[in-house]
């Protein structure tokens, strides 16, 4: 019981000593004599419960600049320099309201703020009014930078072009080259994106989506922030946004949990880690935001006065010490606060100095602020324009061209790493104009989602990742084989150029393949699919053109390719110089001289003795006579004398039917070979096809293919004139049944196909219509850029060439099929039968006539 008492009275005391912290008003020292006041603007922080850094230690270091100018003796016109704070609290109308009320009432002689971007855009055409300056210590954007059209503005922080700068050379530095960024849709949140769009696009960095955050209903636009990460081409999340929204979109990424190590998320605004909820309770739920980024100005305490930071810190301490976070937390836009009220501070003293006698701060018609006007404040300005010196976050100087600093500021890179189960923000890199981005110290390291050292790419990750893919069968791109994985057992397997890159792709980048063949569906078909997201992916050789990628996107190419005609092989390509043999047989060559020899011996036989113009000749000429009798017979052009015998005479009917048969079957098969010969490659290239050579009726087209969209585009003029074919197989068919003349392939496709399969088919004329296949898929597909850059590697390390001399450039195709008709022994059987016959008859003749003279004998 005692136990839980002592309990239940601390408690109590924590409560106590929490209220009194939140509810406690320090006394501040105040002098109510001076009517000479600095107005201060600063972030409400009256109706929030967890008031911010940007609201505490900027009013705090603004109050202690006004005591310090007190501490010092500074006084204009004999008086003290007083301030008045106003809390703004988004609305413009309400914070011109309550300033022209206090300026009305009171000798405002400069306004310190506003914080945000929007409010000096406001406020600042009225500072001009009434001639006095308006300093803020966070209004970044480049739009306020033109001192034409706000001359009374001056910030002490640099304009978002620095800042968009320093973050383009870390994208650089991390060689990343797209992200997507969530900006607010204000003045801030707008002229920030196009600066920064602007400068990213002069370095090539690609904004992949732009989400816009609603500072009126104060969530993400359309309500779909995760399902644009999800499916973003980019993990890196560029967040442009102050620090109240900062904290609601982080919220809202840790709910629906799309933070580390998914995302690689870049802030430009501090945030309360407190103030985030189911982050602190487990280290699971620490290591959402691991590796997180925040990159925001930093002052170098090499060029400061610290001196003067010292007695702004001690004057603070002193009497806010409750608020007070030490001097290595302080928020740095206090530092830009203190150094704004003091440059207002240093510029009014160095005005009332050059007035001894007369008065120094005058204004003209006090009724009313819209009226109001202060009389020296053309010298005053002049005097900021001029005046420099060293203050607490480093030089202060200005110009009258720009209203920001003439030197810039320098950032810092902080990396939420979690030490002792504890998140902090933790030190990692500096940049400046002049040294880029370089280690904060020697040991520093960025621990990375995931706990890795290792910079990750921009790119979302496919490890692991199930894609449906389909494919077509097409030798060699795709083809079925049989392979036996144990006795009696046989399992198809995918082979070819295709599944090859598939599996290096797999080994490369760990996504799991769930690969569909699709059968009787065109090309043009299984895109659709795609496009409708019935697959992932479709790999095949499929050409890359203007009006597929209306639909889907495209890889980089897999495959380069280019068009060929095919058409039936001429084997007579070659000169052939025994052209003229080829009307007859080697054999029946062989029978012929056989029977013109048998005829000579024959005549020589029968004609000797009784044939004058054989008689007393040499054996030799006796021989040469008798072979030129024959051989002109035969070739139906006769010889110059006669045979005078019977049976010399029955022999010549036998060598004139030989010529009559075989001058016309062989005329009539050279003149068929000759004709068919010249009518051969009648398709020698493209242009033939163009002028209509063939029929374009006789000419095969692929139906639903890029084929298809050059002929017509081409050729045809969008006329379907062609002969339809459904697949390439009925190409082959058709060819070599002589229904078309000739059709239009791939290269690799038709190479593969007359080296390998059909021996009789050939290509002709040169390549045409150069194209590059690629792998299919959705547009806006998120892993668009991981798997492009893995294509490129492979071509880069010959992975793509090794595969292409494994599939395309081998032959099989060693046989060349004489086509020839030429007459054959077998067909002249009955002509020479008939011959031998009446040569047997001849000599049966020769006998009978010699008769008496063997009986002599």
């Amino acid at each position: 019981m005692l136990f839980v008492l002592n309990i239940s009275y601390l408690l109590i005391n924590l409560i106590l000593i929490q209220f009194l912290i939140k509810s406690i008003k320090t006394e501040w020292p105040s002098i109510s004599s001076s009517s000479i006041k600095i107005l201060g603007l600063f972030p409400n922080q009256l109706n929030n419960s967890n008031p911010t850094t940007l609201s505490v230690h900027c009013e705090a270091m603004f109050k202690s600049a006004i005591i310090l100018s007190q501490q010092n003796n500074i006084k204009l016109q004999q008086e003290f320099i007083n301030y008045e704070i106003l809390s703004t609290d988004n609305n413009l109308i309400n914070i011109l309201s309550n300033t022209c009320q206090i300026i009305s009432s009171s000798n405002i002689i400069g306004i310190i703020g506003p914080a945000y971007s929007k409010e000096s855009h406001f406020l600042a055409p009225f500072a001009e009014k009434i001639g006095i300056p308006i300093i803020s210590y966070s209004s970044t954007d480049p739009k306020l930078s033109n001192h034409q059209i706000y001359p009374s503005f001056y910030r002490t922080i640099s304009s978002d072009n620095l800042f968009a700068l320093a973050i383009v050379q870390l994208f650089l530095k991390f060689n990343w080259k797209s992200c997507n960024i969530i900006y607010q849709n204000d003045q801030y949140g707008i002229n920030g994106m196009n600066e920064i769009n602007k400068i990213f696009n002069n370095y090539n960095i690609t904004i992949i989506n732009k989400i816009l955050f609603d500072v009126q209903t104060e969530s993400i636009e359309n309500n779909n922030f995760k399902n644009i990460l999800l499916t973003s081409s980019s993990r890196i999340v560029l967040l442009w946004t102050n620090r109240n929204y900062t904290n609601l979109i982080l919220q809202n990424a840790i709910d629906l949990d799309i933070l580390s190590p998914q995302f690689i998320w870049l802030l430009t605004s501090n945030i309360s880690l407190t103030s985030l909820n189911n982050l602190t309770s487990t280290s699971t739920s620490n290591n959402k935001l691991n590796g997180l980024i925040l990159i925001e100005p930093f002052i170098d305490l090499n060029n400061i006065n610290q001196t003067l930071l010292n007695q702004a810190f001690d004057i603070w301490n002193k009497y806010e010490s409750t608020t007070f976070p030490g001097i290595n937390y302080v928020d740095y836009y206090a530092l830009f606060t203190f150094d704004a009220t003091w440059l207002l501070i240093q510029s009014l003293k160095q005005l009332c100095s050059t007035y001894s006698n007369s008065s120094c701060i005058q204004f003209l018609n006090n009724s009313f602020c819209f009226n109001k006007y202060f009389i020296n404040s053309n010298k005053l300005f002049n005097l900021i324009n001029n005046l420099h010196y060293f203050g607490v976050t480093g030089k202060i100087q200005f110009n009258q061209n720009q209203t920001d600093r003439i030197e810039g500021i320098n950032y810092i890179l902080k990396n939420i790493q979690i030490i002792s189960n504890n998140v902090n923000f933790v030190p990692v890199l500096i940049w400046s104009s002049t040294t880029n981005w370089t280690l904060y110290s020697p040991t520093s390291l960025i621990i990375w989602p995931g706990n890795s050292l290792i910079i990750p790419s921009e790119y979302p990750s496919l490890s692991g990742i199930h894609l449906r893919i389909a494919l077509v069968e097409t030798p060699p791109f795709t083809m079925l084989t049989q392979q036996q994985i144990k006795e009696e057992t046989n399992e198809t397997k995918l082979i070819g150029y295709i599944p090859d890159l598939i599996d290096l792709l797999t080994n490369q980048m760990g996504f799991i393949p769930n690969l569909t063949l699709i059968t009787n569906q065109t090309f043009n078909q299984i895109i659709n699919s795609v496009s409708n997201n019935q697959f992932d992916l479709f790999i095949a050789q499929t050409t890359i053109t203007a009006k597929r990628s209306e639909k889907v996107s495209f890889s980089n190419s897999i495959f380069d390719n280019s068009l060929r005609i095919i058409i039936r092989k001429d084997l007579d390509n070659d000169v052939n110089l025994l052209l003229y043999l080829t009307p007859f047989t080697f054999n029946l060559w062989l029978t012929l001289l056989g029977a013109c020899l048998f005829s000579t011996f024959l005549i020589c036989l029968l004609e000797k003795q009784d044939n004058p113009l054989l008689q007393n000749k040499s054996i030799i000429s006796l021989i040469a006579m008798s072979l030129w009798f024959s051989i002109g017979t035969i070739l139906g052009y006769g010889a110059d004398f006669q045979l005078k015998t019977p049976a010399g005479r029955l022999l010549t009917i036998g060598l004139y039917i030989l010529s009559l048969v075989l001058v016309a079957a062989y005329t009539a098969n050279l003149a068929s070979d000759l004709t068919i010969s010249k009518s051969k490659d009648i398709v020698t290239d493209i242009d033939d096809i163009k002028n209509g050579k063939v029929a374009f009726s006789r000419i095969g087209i692929l139906l639903g293919s890029a084929i298809e969209d050059y002929y017509l585009r081409e050729i045809s003029g969008g006329i379907h004139n062609f002969y339809p074919i459904k697949n390439k197989e009925e190409i082959y068919d058709k060819l070599l049944n002589n229904i078309i003349d000739a059709s239009i392939m791939d290269a690799g496709i038709l190479e593969y196909i007359t080296n390998q399969i059909y021996c009789n088919l050939t290509s002709m004329g040169k390549d045409f219509g150069q194209s590059a296949f690629g792998i299919v898929f959705q547009k806006k597909w998120q892993y668009e850029q991981i798997l492009n850059i893995q294509i490129l590697a492979l071509r880069e390390s010959g992975e793509l060439d090794n595969l292409k001399r494994k599939w395309f450039q081998t032959t099989s195709c060693a046989q060349i099929y004489d086509t020839s008709q030429a007459m054959t022994i077998q067909s002249m059987a009955g002509l020479f039968l008939t011959f031998a016959i009446i040569t047997l008859l001849a000599i049966l003749l020769f006998l009978w006539k010699k008769r008496f003279l063997i009986r002599k004998c």
